[in-house]
């Protein structure tokens, strides 16, 4: 397994990391855990994806993001140092699998080799990169090409077919979904992509990304 999240982390450090983690297994729509429950481990994915959600103030469930093999979720409760709380819920999409590093086995490993920080601070400066991408896209970005762009990155993740109903990536883009239908109404007419009950067949991800420019 290669964890793109750890590029230019020593190999040494990864291993250290690996070895105090444990498997963990997740049927299709399993809730690993919810907002508000006790943060106590970091999650990093080994098979299957994973959908980060959260309550609107309306009431109603909102998708943040999709994470995948090589990726992570739940890393602030390596960071707090302390009790904190989780700040959405995370459920497994399709059958998944995770390597969960716990709270105090951390905690155990840093005494023993504080250089192992530079994995968590990996994971943070990825989750800051893609932060600001996200604000500057809010900002600056159409609301079509945002749906572009979240497209271009799931058929990416799911290797071509994405498996997620035009309602996910309307969350996904902050926008509706009848902007959504709209915009992959006419990439199919373009022949970028096909539409399929609950699926999109994106046939090349970068003949879209190139029209979800700033």
């Amino acid at each position: 397994m290669e964890w793109q999240l750890f590029e230019g982390v020593p190999a040494e450090d990864v291993r250290r990391l690996l070895a105090i983690a444990r498997r963990r297994t997740f049927g299709r729509n399993e809730v690993v855990f919810h907002r508000g429950d006790p943060a106590n481990a970091l999650h990093l994915i080994a098979e299957g994806r994973f959908a980060v959600t959260i309550v609107t103030p309306l009431g109603d469930t909102a998708m943040l993001g999709v994470r995948g093999p090589g990726d992570a979720f739940g890393e602030l409760a390596l960071v707090s140092g302390g009790p904190t709380e989780r700040s959405a819920t995370v459920a497994a999409l399709e059958q998944s699998e995770t390597r969960a590093v716990h709270q105090d086995d951390f905690a155990r490993l840093r005494r023993e080799h504080p250089q192992i920080d530079a994995v968590l601070t990996a994971i943070l400066a990825e989750r800051v990169r893609r932060l600001s991408e996200e604000v500057t896209e809010a900002y600056y970005l159409s609301a079509e090409a945002r749906v572009l762009r979240r497209l271009a990155d799931l058929a990416e993740l799911y290797g071509g077919t994405v498996s997620l109903p035009q309602e996910a990536l309307a969350e996904l883009a902050g926008t509706s979904r009848a902007t959504v239908n709209r915009v992959l109404r006419e990439q199919q007419q373009r022949g970028a992509i096909e539409l399929r009950r609950a699926r999109i067949m994106v046939r090349d991800p970068e003949r879209i990304r190139p029209r979800a420019s700033l």
